[in-house]
């Protein structure tokens, strides 16, 4: 059977938006709604495979910076998205057709990979890793992520029971949920201003204009004390996974235990139905360097570890 691969355009949206909806390992962040409220930063390769029938057998969410290939560098991960009928023997077919590709343009040197992680899957979609191995595909960064299974059942460190239980003596602290992102917004700017001399990734204007367009997808909540924010997340969710795409404490939040009380919230009370509440990394440096400080937090809550993997295709 032969794979053609045909470079994405908005002609093709509808068809894009149908298959990622329907993928088993597919994520509201490859809907290009999201993808390309920031499509001035980068430039869009993203990849469609079909067979000799025309049907879509994966999208590969992508993006092209000089000669390499990457798994879409807005994206926090985005490998290859398939379906359930899309087989093992075709998602070889589908990379090496990537590769061909890749080989035929003539300027592209390698392709970065990111693969989605396993937690995120609706069924088992490994079939990607199986082929990186057939093809000597280079693992070159692995990040760690804390992730607690919540249908499995989990427990708080002690620290992490009393941390919480401090903050529900405080009558006048209270965690809800908000529509109004510029608030918490503001804490977070300055939270990452002072520790660690950057922005969000997303300014204000992004993130409602995201929430507008995803509204049952993108939520925060705030822990908040006469009007005023002390901590607060914004969480992406999806059927199976809420992941805190943004977490901030107060220096009085912090003394109050305010962010421990978010996270008990939404652990407990709003995201008790889920599989997995998902923290996200811990590491830098391309996975070299670990926050052992932060990782002990999320470990607190009963989140264990999951990597989230990184792989080099070298074709010239």
């Amino acid at each position: 059977m032969s794979v053609e691969v045909v470079q994405y355009d908005d002609s093709k949206r509808t068809v894009w938006n149908e298959f990622v909806r329907n993928a088993k390992n597919g994520h509201f962040m490859f809907d290009r709604d999201y993808m390309e409220y920031h499509s001035d930063r980068f430039s869009d390769y993203s990849l469609m495979f079909v067979d000799g029938k025309k049907r879509v057998l994966a999208v590969l969410p992508a993006n092209v910076k000089e000669d390499v290939l990457y798994s879409h560098q807005g994206l926090t991960f985005g490998g290859l998205v398939i379906s359930k009928k899309t087989s093992s023997t075709q998602v070889l077919e589908v990379f090496q057709s990537l590769i061909d590709y890749a080989v035929s343009s003539e300027f592209l040197s390698s392709i970065i990979y990111k693969r989605i992680p396993d937690f995120y899957t609706l069924y088992p979609a490994q079939e990607d890793l199986y082929a990186l191995f057939r093809i000597n595909a280079e693992l070159i960064r692995r990040d760690l992520s804390s992730v607690v299974e919540l249908s499995a059942g989990y427990s708080y460190s002690k620290g992490r029971k009393w941390s919480v239980n401090k903050a529900k003596k405080v009558t006048s602290l209270s965690v809800h949920e908000s529509e109004d992102f510029s608030k918490f917004w503001g804490l977070l700017s300055q939270v990452l201003d002072s520790q660690h001399q950057t922005k969000p990734t997303h300014s204000i204007d992004e993130i409602h204009l995201l929430k507008s367009k995803f509204p049952e997808k993108i939520r925060c909540f705030t822990a908040t004390m006469d009007g005023e924010v002390l901590a607060g997340a914004v969480i992406y969710e999806t059927q199976n996974v809420a992941h805190t795409q943004y977490l901030a404490n107060s220096d009085e939040g912090k003394d109050l235990g305010a962010l421990d009380l978010v996270i008990d919230h939404l652990l407990k009370n709003v995201y008790q139905e889920k599989r997995f509440f998902d923290f996200g990394i811990s590491t830098t440096d391309d996975g070299h360097c670990l926050n052992a400080g932060l990782l002990a937090q999320k470990e607190g809550f009963g989140a264990r570890a999951c990597v989230h993997d990184f792989y080099e295709i070298v074709v010239r």
